[in-house]
């Protein structure tokens, strides 16, 4: 594992720190842009990967941290948050979030986004999340990542 420092990673820890948290950022040989990826690099379950998926619910950015074991079931996720929801584009998710598909993490952006937080999460005690760059991640906790993120408890799919 390697130590260097970008831009979005520093916007990350600044937030972190302002929730009075400073995990250890963790720089990864490669990028590890899925969960399974994430999951063998750090040795954990796939499961405790909590993947940044942005996506809009009636044109507004929405980020749903779900658990890497799981698939956000989009339309039935839009109709309990009483909306539509699809997929962001790429030029959408760096507007949102300041950062780029395959590192986007839970803060750290330029304005809050909505966030629901997949209540699978809760069944670990250490979950992993990405932290501005593809190379990076931090450990964290469902109810940390509820708390950092403002975000909703909810499952993502029935």
């Amino acid at each position: 594992m390697v130590t260097s420092s970008h831009p979005a990673v520093d916007r990350v820890v600044a937030a972190l720190a302002e929730h009075d948290l400073r995990p250890g950022i963790v720089w990864l040989d490669d990028a590890v842009t899925t969960a399974p990826l994430a999951a063998a690099a750090l040795g954990v379950e796939v499961g405790q990967i909590a993947n940044s998926l942005v996506f809009t619910l009636d044109a507004e950015p929405l980020l749903v941290l779900t658990s890497g074991a799981h698939r956000v079931d989009t339309e039935w996720l839009g109709e309990r948050l009483g909306g539509t929801i699809a997929r962001a584009s790429k030029e959408t998710v760096r507007a949102a979030t300041g950062q780029v598909i395959g590192g986007v993490a839970p803060l750290g952006h330029p304005a809050p986004v909505r966030t629901v937080v997949d209540t699978e999460l809760d069944r670990f005690d250490e979950v992993w999340a990405a932290a501005g760059h593809a190379r990076t991640v931090y450990p964290t906790s469902f109810d940390q990542l509820v708390r950092v993120t403002g975000g909703q408890p909810s499952p993502v799919a029935p």
